[in-house]
């Protein structure tokens, strides 16, 4: 779950990370409200959740009330990249000496937190790793020993960022490993991590990713998941309880497993198609479990076939199947459905859907079978 930047500020600002005062709001006369009362000079920020804001004429310094009001008027409803601003941060300005990158998030290859730290902030931290991979000090942290004093004073040193910046930069990197294990996020990110002229250190601005498997542990979250932008599909399907993301192909596709999943759309892109969703249903599915993802994939305008993969350990052929034919009967489908099963009560499953017969429902005995016939429709 990716948060605004000022609710990532927020989410800092509860583990003590110093950042700027500011006010999110919604129409141009609050703007100039916040603005009056924090005092200028004042930056206007979009709230979307992409980057580039600045690039697009996002993000811009005001002197006054006119000032805040024209920018106000100009960012409200402007598009950036496909994300219309709805919200504004209006925040007090800061004077900057220099600007660094700091985040934290998970190395899976190594079982270990990553941090990177960089004196080139500002700036994409892909952009500073393409062209001065050295200019990014990483460090990996054990989640049993946690982030010391000793060795974040390491880590900052290797970074070689300004001695002027050392003991704020070594205190709010603590703080944001803090907030980035006990908050359960996947990602923290300050981009800049400023130094002011008389000596400050703090987060000029916030990109913070929860971890929505530990929404159980946090009640504030409520405000969070309220504003979260959803498209139609990604919202339909979480109110049915799937496991779904939308993509711009056109292969709906259904399996159960996110291991499954993954390689099923791996195949679709070898023989030539593109996925339109992930939609992993999950061990143990049952017969309306898929139906109502046959649902929602077969709501999607952009799909022309439906790749249904499922390999039954719990998940049994044979509901997959009633699942199947239940949402024929629920649903007029607009595309064809490809199905392959295989694995528990795989061949009950395939005498279930033979019992039924659609112009629309094939079956395939393998994955790749299954994908090169899927893609041919949607190729079509």
């Amino acid at each position: 779950m990716d948060l605004f930047e000022y609710q990532g500020k927020k989410f800092f600002a509860a583990y003590d990370i110093p950042v700027s005062p500011g006010e999110a709001v919604e129409t141009v006369d609050h703007a100039v409200a916040v603005a009056e009362e924090i005092g200028y000079p004042v930056v206007v920020k979009a709230q979307v959740l992409v980057g580039g804001r600045g690039k697009a004429g996002g993000i811009k310094l005001a002197d006054d009330a006119d000032s805040v009001r024209e920018h106000a008027g100009n960012i409200l409803g402007m598009d950036i990249k496909g994300h219309t601003v709805e919200l504004l941060w209006i925040e007090k300005a800061s004077d900057i000496a220099e600007e660094y990158y700091a985040s934290f998030t998970l190395d899976r290859s190594a079982k270990l937190h990553l941090g990177m730290l960089s004196a080139r902030g500002g700036v994409d931290i892909e952009q500073v790793a393409a062209e001065e991979p050295d200019a990014i000090a990483r460090i990996h942290v054990d989640p049993v020993d946690g982030l010391t004093a000793d060795a974040a004073a390491a880590w900052v040193d290797a970074a070689n960022l300004n001695p002027a910046a050392r003991d704020g930069a070594i205190d709010i990197l603590i703080k944001l490993y803090r907030a980035y294990v006990d908050g359960d996020a996947d990602l923290v990110e300050i981009n800049p991590l400023i130094l002011t002229p008389d000596g400050r250190v703090h987060a000029l601005d916030a990109k913070v990713t929860l971890d929505v498997n530990a929404r159980y542990r946090h009640d504030n979250w409520d405000a969070y998941e309220a504003t979260q932008v959803l498209d139609p599909r990604e919202r339909e399907a979480k109110e049915k309880g799937l496991n779904y993301i939308g993509l711009d192909g056109t292969v709906g596709i259904i399996g159960n497993g996110a291991g499954l999943v993954m390689s099923t759309l791996d195949v679709v892109n070898q023989v030539g198609g593109s996925a339109a969703n992930f939609l992993d249903v999950g061990g143990g599915a049952g017969a309306d479990l898929l139906a109502n993802a046959i649902e929602v994939v077969n709501n999607d305008d952009n799909v022309k076939a439906i790749l249904v993969n499922i390999f039954g350990g719990i998940t049994r052929g044979d509901e997959v199947a009633t699942g199947i034919v239940e949402a024929m009967g629920r649903v007029e489908l607009r595309s064809p459905i490809v199905v392959r099963l295989d694995g528990t009560n795989a061949e009950e499953g395939r005498e279930i859907l033979a019992a039924s017969p659609n112009e629309k429902l094939m079956s395939e005995p393998t994955m790749l079978d299954a994908a090169r016939r899927a893609v041919e429709i949607a190729n079509a």
